[in-house]
């Protein structure tokens, strides 16, 4: 491991320590040369499925347009930044169940709506009124009414 500091390829670990979870493993290390103290994180990194978009372009899954989407549907409402994130987690734990190396873009859609119907009623009827584009106000009641 390089030094952050100096640059030094000679790092030492003086302690090792994991997550409560078991998912992270913390190393604090010590460069031999300038001495100064740093920490480092080791997680396994998983490969969630490419998003299959509605044009049939592939792009890779994003979790920070997924956690963008939530938290614009979720403004000025009682909900918690520990919340969104457990949701977005579980979002991504169905995905990775799946064992799919792809996903429809709707079948995300379905995801985050679920989630957010769990959260917050309003939440969730923001994000449906943008995310199933609406052509009447009958469809938009029955959505209302469906909750």
């Amino acid at each position: 491991m390089r030094c952050p500091f100096c640059s030094h390829d000679d790092t030492q670990v003086a302690e090792t320590r994991e997550s409560d979870e078991g998912d992270v493993v913390r190393r604090r290390r010590r460069c031999l040369a300038c001495e100064k103290r740093f920490k480092t994180y080791e997680r396994a990194e998983i490969s969630l499925p490419a998003v299959v978009k509605k044009d049939g372009t592939r792009a890779e899954f994003d979790a920070a347009k997924i956690k963008a989407s939530m938290t614009l549907a979720l403004r000025k409402r009682p909900v918690s930044v520990e919340r969104v994130d457990a949701a977005l987690e579980h979002i991504q734990e169905q995905l990775l169940g799946n064992g799919t190396r792809e996903v429809p873009s709707a079948r995300l859609g379905e995801l985050v709506m679920h989630e957010l119907k769990q959260i917050d009623k309003v939440a969730y009827v923001r994000f449906a009124s943008v995310y199933k584009s609406f052509e009447d106000v009958d469809e938009f009641r029955q959505l209302i009414h469906d909750i």
